[in-house]
């Protein structure tokens, strides 16, 4: 009977109690976590999230419809896939195609199919970043020559078809990269 009285009479464990409180002081933490705010990221400014040339006034050719057109085309292929020589929406571009099948079908104009091509091509050249207006073709070049082209879409950026695996995008003309190799504008529209 003794043995009985001791068992009977002996602590209870404290394993569970000790898992008890851990569970608990795990759910109080998880709460806690919830309920406090997420850091907020900072906010970039103005200057550090745009190009500086944001802020020059807005300039226009003098076939400002035609213009138009041509900025609505070129922000409308945002996204698409690069593809070296492609020429379609469909098939993707590489800077020269895209180029050329906004101005093909925003201006009706037919330009030649590789970016040196076009730079030689008869039209206002346009020598500072700051003179550029919208619809303007951008041209970009590396130790062998012009090797890039875009369409400058005013406040300081720029429709291209960059790289391989890439897509058209928007970019800052006075990026690091860009104002390094920015050789000169050519104004069509004029």
């Amino acid at each position: 009977m003794r043995h009985q009285e001791s068992a009977a009479c002996a602590p209870k464990p404290a394993l569970p109690r000790l898992m008890f409180r851990g569970v608990l002081c795990l759910a109080i933490a998880v709460l806690a976590a919830c309920s406090t705010p997420a850091p907020r990221k900072r906010q970039p400014t103005f200057k550090e999230s745009h190009s500086s040339l944001a802020d020059e006034p807005a300039r226009a050719p003098n076939a400002v419809g035609t213009a138009n057109d041509v900025l609505f085309r070129a922000i409308a292929l945002v996204g698409t896939p690069y593809r070296w020589g492609g020429n379609t929406p469909d098939g993707g571009f590489d800077c020269s195609g895209l180029v050329d099948y906004i101005y093909r079908n925003a201006a009706g104009l037919m330009l030649p199919r590789t970016s040196r091509d076009m730079s030689v091509m008869n039209g206002v050249k346009v020598k500072s970043m700051t003179d550029l207006a919208s619809g303007d073709l951008v041209f970009f070049a590396s130790s062998g020559g012009i090797s890039h082209v875009g369409v400058y879409v005013g406040k300081g950026r720029f429709v291209h078809a960059p790289n391989s695996g890439g897509t058209v995008r928007l970019d800052d003309i006075d990026g690091p990269y860009w104002r390094d190799h920015f050789a000169y504008g050519k104004r069509l529209l004029d």
